[in-house]
């Protein structure tokens, strides 16, 4: 298989990431801070190692910061429902995923919250000052994705996240695209609350995620229950991580979210980064010479991410992206989650086909997709 989805998930996962996830349930197999006996303590000593990691990966001060959760989804919901307020409101950009656009419709929904949408521009400036324009007496938070699921735009959130310093509101950051990619430390960058998922650019399995936070940001709770901590006490502890960590961790997930961390270490996200915006840029150039192929924006490997959206003419992705899948290459067609990004680069009515790469693609995959889309557009014609 020809994989060029890993905007969705990463695929394939490094050797140690699988090999964690082999021996976890037989040599990690009990509950973390739930016990004394020597397997549970050792399993807690390493889920601590792995957030270690991660706070050093990010920026943070202290592991504590970390917070695991199930995927980067449930790490927003914590965040915004956690640091909205009744009668508060939000700023946004318009590019954002369901994960934020959704939460942020329910609570309006509730009648007493509301947001405000800012416009992302090429211009980063303006950009800033279209967030600055939305702000109000109000505003609880700003919360914006660092890059674009869809067209790869990176946003400037050290620029937003100076912003919101200045007005002492929290920034909330989507790294659901920009996590593993481009290189993110909290504390240089103004942001109060980073989330991301372990699948994608952390080149760890499903079911993980991240909610890293800035020692002055502290949510409410939207989720309580045992912690193994403070168990006689019916109020949620105060303290981080339990305060958001009710409920047994994916231990074996985390153990293999480590070893992902590791394999970015060892490679480094710069060259990782390198290799795949070489991929992206030599699929851009070779579409942009094609007079059947539909690009919606240039691709500098500064402004995006390694992603790349495009159309066939006068064809539904959806039906290129099946076609191209009974070819044994997996790209994602449709709106992929996000109704905002299409709407402002004008896609709505078809979607886009979505091409991705990551640290184990080659030339060669790129070739593939290429010829087989050139050949689809030759059939289309006939």
């Amino acid at each position: 298989m020809i994989y060029l989805d890993n905007s969705a998930t990463t695929y394939p996962k490094p050797v140690a990431v699988r090999e964690m996830l082999r021996v976890g349930p037989v040599v990690y197999g009990a509950n973390p801070g739930r016990g004394g006996y020597p397997m549970s303590n050792s399993t807690a000593l390493e889920i601590y190692k792995v957030r270690s990691k991660i706070a050093e990966f990010f920026g943070a001060e202290s592991e504590e910061q970390v917070v695991f959760t199930f995927n980067c989804t449930h790490a927003l919901n914590l965040a915004i429902k956690g640091l909205a307020k009744k009668g508060g409101h939000a700023v946004t950009s318009c590019l954002e995923h369901n994960s934020v656009m959704r939460p942020l419709y329910k609570l309006r929904e509730s009648g007493d919250f509301d947001f405000d949408i800012a416009t992302v521009f090429s211009d980063d400036d303006k950009t800033v000052a279209s967030f600055e324009s939305k702000i109000k007496s109000n505003t609880d938070f700003i919360v914006c994705t660092y890059a674009s699921n869809v067209f790869g735009d990176i946003l400037p959130v050290e620029k937003i996240g100076h912003l919101a310093k200045r007005y002492n509101i929290p920034l909330i950051v989507d790294a659901a695209q920009a996590a593993g990619i481009i290189d993110i430390d909290i504390t240089r960058d103004n942001i109060s609350c980073l989330c991301m998922p372990g699948h994608k650019g952390l080149y760890g399995p499903v079911g993980t995620g991240v909610m890293l936070l800035s020692q002055n940001c502290f949510p409410d709770t939207i989720i309580e229950g045992g912690t193994g901590s403070e168990s006689k006490n019916l109020s949620q502890p105060e303290f981080l991580p339990d305060r958001f960590e009710s409920g047994t961790l994916n231990t074996y997930g985390i153990l293999a979210l480590g070893k992902g961390i590791d394999f970015l270490k060892k490679n480094k996200i710069d060259n990782i980064r390198e290799h795949e915006n070489e991929l992206i840029y030599y699929l851009y150039k070779q579409f942009l010479n094609s007079d059947d192929v539909i690009l919606y924006n240039e691709f500098f490997s500064e402004k995006f991410v390694p992603i790349l959206s495009f159309n066939v003419i006068n064809m539904q992705s959806e039906l290129t992206a099946s076609i191209l899948a009974k070819e044994n290459i997996a790209v994602r067609g449709g709106f992929h989650c996000n109704p905002m990004a299409h709407k402002y680069y004008r896609t709505s009515h078809s979607g886009t086909v979505r091409a991705s790469v990551s640290a184990f693609n080659k030339k060669s995959d790129i070739n593939f997709l290429i010829n087989f889309v050139n050949k689809i557009a030759k059939i289309k014609k006939v």
